[in-house]
């Protein structure tokens, strides 16, 4: 029960900095993403701030033990370096952010509000995500 009221108070707490940051708002997004056009480098304040919030936590952890505070284990052998399904990966997130000015959470807030816009972008994540699975399935076998 504990594990469940944590997990859902993170995710309150993740959706509200979204909000806050207008990391929901598919136009700002988007006027981030723009460099040679009207460009709004608010968001990458917000980067920084997650990007530092989240090293002190790897750090502690890694100081700590291989467990994850609430006792799950993380992946046992992550992947090293970059290879092709990195990049390949990397730049189908980008694209998709991109065209739609959603990534998945601020896709999820989006769909918690009952917009649309975010609807689609989740259908499309998700069909995306199949696509990938039976894909990874063929390749493995």
């Amino acid at each position: 029960m504990m594990k469940l009221l944590t997990a859902a108070l993170a995710g309150l707490l993740f959706g509200l900095g979204l909000i806050l940051a207008g990391m929901t708002q598919p136009a700002k997004v988007l006027g981030f993403l723009d460099l040679l056009g009207a460009w709004d480098p608010s968001l990458a304040l917000v980067m920084v701030g997650a990007i530092g919030v989240a090293m002190l936590g790897f750090a502690r952890e890694r100081r700590a033990h291989p467990t994850a505070p609430l006792g799950e284990c993380g992946t046992p052998n992550p992947p090293k370096g970059i290879d092709r399904r990195l990049v390949l990966g990397s730049l189908t997130f980008g694209a998709g952010w991109g065209l739609a000015g959603y990534c998945p959470g601020p896709a999820l807030v989006g769909l918690a509000a009952g917009w649309w816009q975010a609807l689609v972008f989740v259908l499309a994540m998700l069909a995306g995500m199949l696509i990938f699975q039976v894909l990874d399935g063929r390749s493995s076998d």
